[in-house]
């Protein structure tokens, strides 16, 4: 039998497989549709210190192979996600992993903080955040500031912590290490890719912020180039997402140096799709005679 084990941040997987923050609520709703157990891991939606009412008009637009989004991280806050939402997810017996973000590094340390008396297992930071005290410069984008919000909730974390890189950072590879450096254990990419969409009939753009986030199948190409410059350069596991529709697709980022991965658009078109992933790699190993995904990870 293959194994899909995958050990990281001290913790055992069941497999690489995990499911995108966005895309997968606090996974109630999938959990009518199949065993989430199965799972490699959940990963929450996004959460902000204070609860958050998110973007208005238009949120979601489909264009060819993928999809854009300004959901303006709509969620209910830290403190109704540790007593309300955290509880039914650890039900689900698999890795929980709570993706925090902010608008100030105050934000971020106190939602941090927070998270530390809970059963959560991993925190991952969503450095995408618009900065407030930047003129709205995610925090993401230079890697001096990123630097300095990974190492200032590092210094109060007591969970992993997997830094979620944005695509739109001036240099990935200079982002990835400086993240390492100030103490992330683990880097996930890509987060959504900055784009905009017009309705030429009303003459006006689509979202009511003009720029949204695209993903899906048409970013994959961008994400597994990413990921496979970042695990060249760090040493500590890499989480690969971004357009990850079929067990191929996971194979690929697998082979470029991810250790664990994320499926988020995907789960919108096929709910279980985690469950073909998951069957998908194991049938390719059986057929190929590979016993440990540690035998083809980073072999590009």
């Amino acid at each position: 039998m293959a194994n899909l084990k995958v050990n990281a941040m001290g913790l055992e997987f069941k497999n690489p497989i995990l499911t995108a923050s966005g895309t997968f609520g606090f996974g109630e709703e999938y959990s009518q549709l199949y065993d989430l157990s199965i799972l490699g891991g959940i990963c929450s939606k996004g959460l902000t210190l204070n609860p958050k009412s998110g973007n208005t008009g238009i949120r979601l637009w489909e264009t060819p192979m993928g999809l854009i989004n300004s959901i303006g991280l709509q969620n209910p806050g830290v403190d109704k996600f540790i007593t309300e939402e955290l509880p039914k997810m650890k039900t689900y017996n698999t890795v929980i992993i709570a993706n925090l973000g902010g608008n100030t590094s105050k934000e971020y340390i106190e939602g941090a903080i927070k998270l530390n008396n809970t059963d959560v297992d991993i925190i991952e930071l969503n450095i995408s955040c618009p900065n407030v005290k930047s003129g709205g410069m995610a925090f993401g984008i230079k890697s001096k500031v990123a630097y300095n919000i990974v190492k200032a909730v590092k210094k109060v974390c007591k969970k992993p912590l997997m830094v979620k890189l944005s695509p739109n950072a001036e240099n990935i590879v200079e982002m990835a290490l400086a993240c390492e450096e100030a103490g992330a254990d683990s880097i996930s990419l890509i987060n959504t890719i900055k784009s905009m969409a017009i309705d030429i009939k009303k003459k006006v753009a689509v979202f009511d912020n003009i720029y949204a986030g695209l993903s899906g199948p048409c970013v994959k190409p961008i994400a597994i180039r990413m990921v496979h410059e970042v695990s060249k350069v760090v040493k500590v596991p890499v989480c690969g997402l971004g357009g990850i529709m079929t067990s191929t697709d996971a194979i690929e980022f697998i082979m470029a140096g991810a250790t664990l991965l994320q499926i988020g658009t995907a789960n919108f078109i096929k709910p279980d799709i985690a469950i073909d992933i998951i069957n998908g790699i194991s049938d390719f190993m059986e057929k190929e005679g590979i016993k440990s995904l540690n035998e083809i990870r980073n072999i590009i």
